[in-house]
């Protein structure tokens, strides 16, 4: 396989581990769906549940990578935006580690809308902008011409890719989310989420940071 080969697959790889990251973080809402399987008494309700928070999710991811879709159009500039975008996800990361409390509006949406709380949880998070740099990576157009065709030609290509970006981690972080969820409903009981319940706010962030970071050195070479 070729260096640029290795390259796109370790940026795919990225994109599979942060949705598996997320998918284990409570924080991302798979206790919700074992609370809605529950009280429901029935597990299709949990995996129905799980819908609603992958489709929140992924139309957060979609929703921070389409300004840089478009702005990715702009042939000239592109490692600047990567280098930009790679700044704003460390930046994003340290304001996290200084400011810990959530954003009190997470509590005003009712937990029965799904779809709207992951959505808003994602974005407050920052768990589109972590998947920015890989994205821009794997939308690289060094070898594209010039003019007016290529910019709309890539445009519609960078698009395509948010989508398959978003969706790929969505489908992850849905599927180790919907395997927690289904263990703590069918075996391991509620008793088993108050006793380890896990924060990973700090670790989190600290990903943002590394991943900002391995960006900029990578943009660099």
């Amino acid at each position: 396989m070729s260096v640029d080969g290795w390259s796109q697959t370790g940026l795919w790889l990225a994109v599979l581990a942060s949705g598996f990251y997320h998918g284990i973080n409570p924080a991302m809402g798979w206790p919700l769906a074992v609370a809605n399987g529950l009280m429901q008494r029935r597990a299709r309700a949990l995996f129905h549940a799980l819908i609603y928070l992958a489709a929140g999710h992924v139309l957060a991811m979609f929703v921070v990578m389409l300004p840089f879709a478009l702005l990715a159009i702009v042939l000239a500039w592109q490692r600047e935006i990567q280098l930009g975008a790679s700044v704003l996800v460390i930046g994003f990361g340290v304001f996290l580690l200084i400011r810990r409390r959530h954003p009190r509006v997470l509590a005003r949406i009712p937990p029965a809308r799904l779809a709207l709380w992951s959505f808003a949880v994602a974005i407050a998070h920052g768990a589109g902008l972590m998947l920015v740099p890989v994205y821009l990576g794997l939308c690289r157009a060094d070898d594209m011409g010039s003019g007016h065709l290529a910019a709309q030609a890539l445009m519609e290509t960078n698009l395509r890719m948010a989508l398959l970006v978003s969706g790929v981690h969505a489908v992850a972080m849905a599927a180790v989310g919907g395997l927690f969820a289904w263990l703590v409903y069918r075996y391991l009981g509620l008793k088993f989420v108050s006793r380890s319940w896990f924060n990973l706010d700090v670790i989190w962030a600290w990903s943002l940071v590394l991943v900002g970071a391995l960006s900029v050195v990578l943009n660099a070479v």
